[in-house]
């Protein structure tokens, strides 16, 4: 397949710059796989929309404070001089630096901008010189290992008062305080995303509670969203393209739960792409079946793919030729899909992030 069969044309005026005051007013497309019909709809009436039984996996990970404002601070590798810059403590131009992965307790890997200024053995300073990142190695695209330091507390204590919410680049504003909140699901519980499971962004207490009331069964997994969520797909073919490795965790409750769904015969619905890419994949090595424990998958799903868990899929409208798009290619067949947003531009439906959604069943 070629990646251009996977675009199409998005005004910018339709990409939500800022979410709805109330997170669970947007709007819902709702899409029916066996007569190829939508419908417009609103996400509050989900619980009507879903059937008694029917079993909704979320992603509880939770967006930490990745994106760091500094300077550089030079070549710790050379030797010490009266020109250099390490030893006068010379700071240079503004430097970005985006985490997307942790390696341990203090290495982690992430995105620098500008990239190519930034070589091996300088130093990155944030703050008042509270936080400093060493760079040990450097990848493709930007790509770069660091060792974090913190001047005092931990380095998560740190990253919290000095990092800034990772809003994504089409967001064309710098975060606010209220993003702490509102790019964060109400369920999310466990640290470690760069960016939100943002089909999860809609829902509230009470429609949890209008689920629940429905007979609705909910259970919750993790996937860490990491750098593939940003990296756009670089091969016209798109076969040959490699996602980023994403760390997931499935407890022995929720797998309990989706097999028992499962053998019931009762449709398994996950909210977002990441869980649809966490079950899948513990499906893929497990004989069809959910199996409890943490692990990290590069699963690249595409037209083609036999999924062996989910049912439905609750999902925001995605970039085009993005990965994303892709796997909602696969689940309900590219041209169907691409109908459906051709229609949700026309009906001026808010797009990515901060927008409206599709319940695909």
């Amino acid at each position: 397949m070629l990646l251009e069969e996977f675009d199409y044309t998005l005004p910018a005026e339709l990409i939500a710059q800022r979410p709805l005051v109330e997170r669970d007013t947007s709007r819902l497309l709702l899409l029916d796989r066996a007569t190829r019909h939508w419908d417009d709809r609103a996400f509050q009436e989900i619980s009507q929309l879903l059937q008694p039984g029917d079993l909704l996996v979320f992603n509880n990970t939770k967006v930490f404070p990745a994106r760091l404002l500094g300077r550089r601070r030079g070549i710790t590798s050379q030797p010490l001089g009266k020109n250099n810059s390490a030893q006068r403590g010379f700071l240079t131009g503004e430097t970005e630096l985006f985490l997307t992965r942790q390696e341990s307790e203090d290495v982690w890997q992430g995105l620098v901008h500008p990239g190519r200024k930034v070589r091996t053995g300088e130093v990155l300073v944030f703050g008042d010189d509270e936080l400093e990142a060493e760079i040990l190695d450097r990848g493709e695209f930007g790509i770069r290992r660091a060792r974090l330091r913190a001047r005092t507390g931990t380095i998560e204590d740190t990253l919290d008062r000095l990092g800034h919410v990772p809003l994504p680049p089409y967001i064309r504003r710098s975060d606010e305080a209220d993003d702490r909140t509102t790019y964060q699901t109400v369920y999310a519980k466990v640290r470690g995303a760069v960016a939100a499971p943002t089909a999860g962004l809609h829902f509230t207490e009470r429609v949890l509670r209008a689920l629940a009331e429905r007979g609705v069964e909910t259970c919750e997994i993790t996937l860490h969203v990491g750098l593939g969520t940003f990296q756009p797909v670089r091969t016209r073919q798109v076969e040959e393209h490699h996602m980023e490795t994403e760390r997931y965790d499935v407890s022995e409750t929720a797998a309990d739960a989706i097999n028992r769904a499962l053998d019931q015969r009762r449709r398994v619905i996950a909210v977002g792409t990441t869980s649809v890419r966490t079950l899948e994949s513990v499906a893929s090595e497990h004989g069809g079946r959910i199996a409890p424990g943490r692990g990290e998958t590069r699963m690249f799903i595409i037209p083609g793919f036999r999924f062996q868990v989910i049912r439905g899929l609750l999902t925001n409208f995605h970039l085009p030729q993005s990965t994303l798009l892709m796997l909602v290619s696969a689940f309900a067949e590219k041209d169907f899909v691409l109908s459906a947003y051709h229609h949700a531009v026309e009906a001026r439906y808010r797009f990515y992030s901060y927008g409206d959604c599709m319940l695909i069943l």
